[in-house]
């Protein structure tokens, strides 16, 4: 591991990214010195997508750091998540929601999540449809879920290097995330929307985006 090629890669991604915007540093299977390397740069805000990864790495790091997890999460795997996980951007179901919500009932807490929504024109991709959340804003999650805070909603564009494409699905998610947030129950902590990789980060600024999750960008390629 080089750290001063770490840190010229950081801080490049970091001055390209207004301040407003959060930096999530995607820290899948990247090992426990470099998160700390960058982590003594003054970083603390971390993405893990596999659950037993983050459960392993947590508790060898300082306890400072802001874990999120960005993953597809499974019902089952809940509980390797720990209540240092301080957000789960990409909640796909009722299912889901359930389950985190019994499970931070379980340990006295509140737990704040993202739903994701389906942008993508990839099967592959998960997420809600906007008609599947209006039904849920509809039915007032904050009280059918009270263990659980719906602080925003999360995508992913299409994997494609047409550029309009990916500028569509970003700024329609951004309008859908507007009406919510104009109507919809727990206003005063539904402000974040989590869109933008290390591909597609300037569009996803451009479009509104309050959190971008970079990994290959700030870590380099995987050896």
């Amino acid at each position: 591991m080089n750290v001063s090629q770490l840190a010229e890669r950081y801080h490049a991604v970091r001055s390209a990214i207004p301040p407003s915007v959060k930096l999530i540093a995607v820290s899948k299977k990247r090992t426990v010195q470099e998160i700390q390397a960058l982590y003594d740069l003054g970083h603390r805000a971390f993405g893990e997508n596999y659950p037993q990864e983050l459960r392993d790495k947590q508790p060898q790091l300082p306890t400072d750091i802001e874990w999120h997890f960005i993953g597809h999460l499974q019902s089952n795997k809940i509980k390797y998540l720990g209540a240092f996980t301080r957000l789960v951007h990409g909640v796909d179901s009722v299912k889901l929601l359930d389950a985190l919500a019994d499970r931070a009932k379980g340990e006295g807490r509140i737990q704040d999540v993202l739903l994701q929504v389906h942008i993508a024109q990839e099967e592959t991709k998960h997420g809600f449809s906007q008609d599947e959340i209006r039904a849920l804003w509809a039915t007032d999650p904050a009280e059918h879920w009270p263990d659980l805070r719906i602080c925003g909603l999360m995508g992913m564009a299409t994997n494609i290097e047409f550029q309009a494409q990916v500028e569509k699905e970003f700024n329609g998610l951004h309008t859908f995330f507007l009406e919510l947030r104009s109507k919809g129950p727990g206003r005063s902590y539904f402000q974040e929307l989590s869109m933008g990789m290390s591909g597609d980060v300037e569009q996803a600024v451009k479009a509104g985006s309050t959190m971008v999750r970079i990994g290959t960008a700030i870590f380099g390629e995987r050896g």
